[in-house]
């Protein structure tokens, strides 16, 4: 299955190489550089067909938990202050997602937008410390039932050109359900309430609606 912001590029790409393939087959006199030409065309053709593949994930909502948005590896835990929304505190978790990653965005808990907005910006490499303030990206908040207000930011790196985000304000949305696409390499960051315990650990590989990236502080007896 193929995510739908993909459905142009795939079918571009598809009739280029059948093309390629072709005029290869008529045009080219030497087999071993023919050969290598039509088997370049199919390597793009599969090479785009994986970076826009969307693996079905069903999703049980949790309210105890946040799962991962995205597929990638984690790059940073910490504690930040948070200037653009809640203006205070929160516990940051970033997701590096490499152009092999799937590169869905999922929302990570179920709940309402309250805020959704759009920042031009820089293409700094998404690991870059100042990538997500300066890089061009979305932060959006939801409010959930068992954690408050939760945010995340998708944030475009050197090679992503074309951040994808489906978040409304006003609307109810699910935990697994998709909620954008970043277009090749990038960076997604969880801002979350300074009470809840994280549960991945520092270059953990996550896997987007699967990995359980924070839960609820169990209180003491």
């Amino acid at each position: 299955m193929f995510h739908r912001e993909g459905q142009k590029i795939i079918t571009i790409t598809f009739f280029l190489v059948v093309a390629i393939i072709l005029a290869a087959q008529f045009y080219v006199s030497l087999e071993w550089l023919r050969f290598g030409i039509q088997i370049g065309g199919l390597v793009l053709l599969i090479l785009v067909l994986q970076f826009f593949r969307n693996p079905k994930r069903p999703v049980t909502p949790n309210f105890d938990e946040i799962l991962a948005p995205v597929d990638g590896k984690v790059v940073v835990i910490e504690e930040v202050d948070e200037p653009e929304y809640f203006k205070g505190k929160r516990k940051q978790v970033s997701i590096f997602m490499s152009p092999v990653n799937v590169h869905v965005t999922r929302y990570a808990a179920s709940g309402t937008v309250t805020y959704s907005q759009y920042h031009p910006g820089k293409y700094l490499v998404a690991w870059h410390p100042k990538s997500s303030t300066e890089n061009e990206r979305t932060t959006v908040v939801l409010h959930t039932p068992k954690f408050g207000e939760i945010g995340y930011r998708q944030i475009a790196g050197a090679l992503a050109r074309r951040i994808v985000n489906y978040a409304e304000e006003g609307e109810q949305v699910t935990q697994g359900q998709d909620a954008g696409f970043i277009k090749f390499g990038s960076r997604v960051d969880l801002l979350l309430p300074l009470d809840c315990d994280i549960t991945v650990k520092l270059n953990q590989k996550v896997v987007g609606a699967k990995t359980c990236i924070a839960s609820l502080r169990k209180q003491d007896d």
